[in-house]
């Protein structure tokens, strides 16, 4: 392997990283994303619907 396909690789390892330490901090602090649509009904207890998330 050469140099720039390492730095590529850890450029892209690096960003995945982010992406799933993001998710994480977001679950832990409660603002992970409810996928009701909308309808908390539709959510079959997966998500605290009412608890985290406002629907008009």
């Amino acid at each position: 392997m050469n140099a720039p396909t390492i730095i590529v690789g850890l450029i892209v390892l690096a960003v995945f990283a982010a992406i799933v330490g993001k998710g994480i901090y977001n679950r832990r602090h409660g603002r992970g994303g409810c996928s009701c649509g909308g309808d908390c009904g539709a959510c079959g207890g997966g998500c605290r619907c009412g608890e985290t998330t406002r629907h008009s």
